[in-house]
């Protein structure tokens, strides 16, 4: 039985204040319902690892760099993550791969840092616009895949997440039938690369524009073993009823 997973990335949003939520929203969930990871800005990372001691919420970072230690004004390395009592850490985000040029090696190297670290690594792939309409999607998710992904992926150490760049924070979404493409290949791709077993049990998680609205119909999809969730993760209000869909799908 795979893990179900809602993990909500605050982005570059929300102060000391903000933490607040994390009371909200693990008042909202329940004993036996899915996981749940928040991924707050690095400076609130401590604070809300502590936050949620004994909540339930797990807390994981934005991203981390490729190397142990060394002279990386800015950055913050996995091990200093694990530190601070995150246990989750997002890699290759399209946002990451567009903005910093971050390539499929560089995403590479991050997630086998993190798993150095003890970390789970939630390793993004997805297409830009560009790719899906020239009928490309696949080409690109397993060259992403492929380039990405570490050897000897593992449940306990990684989780993928599918994330169309043409639909994170536009409100566009994909169709279901779209999502269940996607995904089912994503499957069938790691059961080629890691074996049938090892693929199956790897949660896959999709990401853009889910919303509470939309978020029951997207979880009907076989290989949608979860959600990564972006602005509506900000609010319990709003993330709350997504993890519910979750929980009952």
């Amino acid at each position: 039985m795979r893990r179900k997973l809602a993990a909500g990335n605050w982005k570059m949003n929300g102060t000391a204040a903000a933490l607040a939520e994390l009371d909200t929203l693990a008042a909202a969930l329940s004993g036996d319902g899915p996981q749940v990871v928040i991924c707050p800005p690095a400076p609130l990372l401590y604070r809300a690892a502590e936050k949620a001691k004994g909540t339930g919420i797990a807390i994981g970072a934005q991203d981390c760099h490729m190397q142990e230690a060394g002279a990386f004004t800015g950055d913050i390395s996995a091990a200093m993550i694990a530190d601070t009592g995150a246990r989750f850490v997002i890699v290759g985000h399209s946002e990451r791969r567009d903005a910093h040029e971050e390539s499929n090696r560089d995403v590479r190297a991050k997630a086998q840092r993190a798993w150095d670290a003890g970390l789970t690594a939630i390793i993004c792939i997805g297409e830009a616009l560009d790719d899906r309409e020239a009928d490309n999607t696949l080409d690109i998710i397993a060259g992403q895949l492929a380039g990405s992904l570490p050897d000897h992926a593992t449940a306990d150490t990684t989780v993928i997440a599918y994330e169309p760049i043409w639909a994170i924070g536009t409100g566009k979404v994909p169709t279901l039938a779209q999502i269940v493409e996607v995904h089912d290949f994503i499957r069938a791709e790691l059961s080629h690369r890691l074996g049938a077993e090892a693929a199956e049990s790897i949660t896959l998680l999709y990401g853009g524009s889910v919303k509470p609205e939309n978020a029951a119909e997207i979880f009907r999809a076989e290989n949608v073993d979860g959600a990564l969730v972006g602005g509506a993760s900000l609010k319990a209000a709003d993330f709350a009823p997504i993890i519910d869909a979750l929980a009952a799908s």
